[in-house]
């Protein structure tokens, strides 16, 4: 979710890395990746931790190909991001449990346990500390690589997988703004040895109530899945409620729009910034 990202002295920063901390009053607004599929260019502050985390969300599936519909939950999918410099952060992701019950024509599955541990880095190119004006640009690279944690529980995945995301933002002005997400990812195929490439891309438009109040329309489509059913499209929505400067609620839910994506998946979650 995007907000203003200002400060008035940006040169002043460049000093400061994990282990000399950006004061306080030099660190631009709280801008999170969250609750949105499109996430935002900026980068937290050098030597400052945010934790923005889902903490209770739910999954339904429309029916595949043999009938089963699969339903699920997860609890406190976290992503840890770390400011390493004035422009460059490191993030850990991680889902500490999930679990999920595919119920066929003959039988139900039951599944649970930890997923994947995701590890990022995004680099801000520019815009971090000037996205205040209309017409104001961010831009931002973040490469990653996804590891299995349990192959056998049926919620990590199987194999390694990684790609490369790219992440844009313009003011539009009058309290909106708008994020674009592309990205390129490896994925390891489900039951064979070999690798494909899929392609991600989203768009997400956010409006501004007042300084902390936001809500946000997004659309976001997963290419090339190699899904018997198609690829994946989703349409959704949420809000964000900015408590104190350094921590934020929020709440929304994605609708799948093609036969390969989930029915409905709606989601609670929190932010917080040290």
């Amino acid at each position: 979710m995007f907000l203003n990202a200002t400060v008035t002295r940006a040169d002043d920063k460049r000093s400061y890395s994990l282990f000399n901390p950006t004061p306080d009053r030099l660190l631009r607004d709280m801008t999170t990746d969250r609750p949105d599929i499109t996430e935002v260019p900026f980068t937290v502050d050098a030597g400052r931790v945010q934790i923005e985390s889902t903490m209770y969300g739910l999954v339904r599936s429309r029916p595949d190909n043999q009938g089963s519909v699969t339903q699920g939950y997860e609890l406190a999918g976290s992503n840890i991001r770390i400011g390493l410099t004035h422009d460059t952060e490191a993030t850990v992701m991680f889902q500490p449990y999930a679990s999920q019950r595919i119920s066929g024509p003959h039988d139900t599955v039951h599944n649970s346990g930890i997923g994947a541990l995701v590890l990022r880095a995004k680099f801000n190119l520019w815009g971090n500390d000037t996205f205040s004006d209309p017409g104001s640009t961010a831009f931002a690279l973040l490469p990653y690589v996804s590891l299995p944690t349990d192959r056998l529980n049926g919620i990590s995945p199987e194999g390694i997988d990684g790609g490369l995301m790219s992440f844009f933002i313009v003011k539009l002005g009058a309290g909106f703004s708008l994020g674009i997400n592309a990205g390129v990812h490896s994925v390891q195929d489900i039951e064979t040895t070999g690798r494909h490439f899929e392609t991600s891309g989203s768009a997400s438009l956010g409006y501004e109530w007042s300084e902390k109040l936001t809500t946000y329309l997004e659309v976001a489509t997963r290419l090339a899945t190699r899904d018997p059913l198609g690829d994946i499209g989703i349409l959704g929505g949420g809000v964000s409620y900015k408590i104190t400067s350094n921590f934020q609620l929020d709440a929304g839910v994605n609708f799948g729009v093609t036969q390969a994506s989930y029915s409905v998946a709606p989601f609670v979650g929190v932010t917080a910034r040290f």
